[in-house]
């Protein structure tokens, strides 16, 4: 009900800005509206951005910037801070993100995009060993909501910078902590690429993840590893070398199982895939 409720406000307040051209009165209508919510229960930063925008169609910056800042206090939705910056980085005011993405990430020390924008901020400036800083107090935090997400950048990052070294580094941090077949490959791309050491060290590494792999007997990220390797092999090896890896491949087998719900009971049979190495 209340979502309805907040439309006809907007609508109330579009139709004073659009129609009756009295920007002064729709301002009135987002305070208003914003005065009937009890912003300590829920909020929408919907008519916070809006009534913010208005404020600065009106030419009035620091009313724009009290409003918003007044929203972060109240209710902190991500949406604030995303607006709040944006409009701030619009301006030019480097200083003044930096002192939203500290509150942002703050408030909400999980959130790997919040991160990793405030990293590209500090990026965008020439500000490197700031954006360095940032991703290594991002992945220093015991909870995140999208890890791979905050290890890519930061890796990204190194790589842009031609730092090989950090880069090597940090796939191998990457890899202490999580050991994921996509981070094996991504780590083997890396080395067989221009700026890595080579193709020596490229299919050392394959080799390294297959033997882990299976010592943890994961066949279908095996599988997964194996389809990379080759195709790296086909773009840079030679025959020998892809035969290799091709040697390595496993039988796909058919089998059947049975599917059983929650307590047991049967449901019939499914097709399921095996791989035989």
């Amino acid at each position: 009900h209340w979502r309805r409720y907040i439309y006809l406000w907007v609508y109330y307040a579009v139709f004073e800005e659009l129609n009756m051209s009295d920007l002064e009165r729709a301002s009135q209508v987002y305070e208003a509206c914003l005065g009937v919510i009890p912003h300590r229960k829920f909020s929408f930063a919907k008519i916070w951005i809006y009534s913010a925008k208005l404020h600065i169609r009106r030419k009035n910056l620091s009313g724009a910037r009290k409003l918003l800042g007044k929203a972060i206090g109240l209710c902190g939705k991500e949406k604030i801070y995303i607006e709040y910056i944006a409009m701030e980085l619009a301006l030019g005011e480097v200083d003044r993100c930096r002192k939203l993405y500290d509150k942002y990430v703050s408030e909400m020390p999980y959130n790997c995009k919040a991160w990793s924008k405030y990293a590209e901020l500090e990026k965008s400036v020439g500000e490197t060993e700031r954006c360095r800083a940032i991703f290594e107090l991002a992945i220093s935090r015991d909870v995140l909501d999208m890890p791979d997400m905050l290890w890519k950048g930061y890796i990204d990052f190194e790589i842009e910078e031609n730092e090989a070294e950090h880069a090597r580094k940090l796939y191998e941090r990457l890899l202490e902590r999580t050991g994921h077949v996509k981070a094996w490959i991504s780590y083997a791309q890396f080395e067989g690429s221009e700026i890595g050491k080579g193709p020596t060290s490229a299919r050392s590494i394959f080799q390294k993840a297959y033997d882990q792999l299976k010592e943890e007997g994961l066949k279908e990220e095996r599988v997964l590893l194996l389809d990379a390797w080759r195709v790296y092999e086909k773009a840079k090896g030679d025959d020998k070398s892809i035969s290799t890896v091709e040697a390595k491949m496993p039988r796909r087998i058919k089998k059947k199982r049975m599917r059983t719900d929650e307590n047991g009971q049967e449901l019939g049979w499914e097709e399921i895939f095996d791989y035989h190495f």
